[in-house]
């Protein structure tokens, strides 16, 4: 099975993109797991809700209110163009459009770790002078690693397959914008891509298996660090 120079670059920019998209959506969904988890504040099912959106919209809706924001005619991408910046047919966007759609997953596992954390720990830190930053960085977020590694991984994985929001938002340009499912979209169009396609539907399924894969041992050993198995 030769992969060619085409599919190769699909394959290296997916993983861009993917990697990308999870470390925008990291920070985000640890602040926002936190305050769903720890808060209640009013309109807080809304909100829960508006993050979970894009796991139930069909994937071109997201795709196309991100060409209204962040477009080049957009409300934002008219202004970020200002400061030389655009999200529109390019990888950024894409990047942009993976995270999008795989925040949901990542926000998820996030947040029951920091609900399912007990306050003694919290607590005993605090009676001991530590300040609330400190209580959080050293004690709160270690023990909602696992939930925090199994989100990533799975928003990670997410990305790798996102398909409907980045055509919509970005367009299917080669070796700009032509992730891995794209590119098996473009192949299955083609009159001789068959076999570029199942070339390329074998790659997803191994980066899709080994990711599990990845995202069960990682979790495993974060738990036995932390003294939970």
């Amino acid at each position: 099975m030769t992969i060619t120079p085409e599919e190769i670059s699909a394959l290296y920019l997916s993983a861009k993109v993917s990697a990308w998209a999870t470390l925008l959506s990291c920070p985000l969904a640890i602040a926002i797991g936190w305050v769903l988890a720890r808060k209640q504040f009013f309109g807080k099912p809304v909100v829960d809700a508006l993050f979970h959106l894009p796991l139930v919209l069909p994937p071109p809706v997201p795709g196309y209110l991100l060409l209204l924001s962040f477009g080049n005619q957009g409300v934002l991408g008219r202004w970020l163009n200002e400061w030389g910046f655009s999200f529109a047919f390019n990888w950024k966007g894409a990047a942009l459009a993976a995270a999008v759609m795989s925040f949901p997953l990542m926000l998820g596992p996030v947040r029951l770790s920091f609900k399912l954390i007990g306050s003694q720990l919290e607590d005993a830190a605090r009676t001991l002078g530590a300040n609330p930053w400190s209580v959080f960085f050293t004690v709160t977020l270690p023990l909602a690693l696992p939930g925090i590694m199994s989100g990533t991984l799975l928003a990670f994985s997410r990305s790798l397959g996102e398909f409907g929001a980045t055509i919509t938002f970005v367009g299917n340009i080669e070796g700009e914008t032509r992730t891995l499912p794209l590119a098996i979209y473009t192949a299955k169009n083609l009159p001789d891509g068959d076999d570029a396609a199942f070339r390329l539907i074998i790659i997803s399924l191994v980066l899709a298996f080994g990711a599990l894969l990845a995202n069960d041992w990682l979790a495993r050993r974060i738990e036995r660090r932390l003294g939970m198995r």
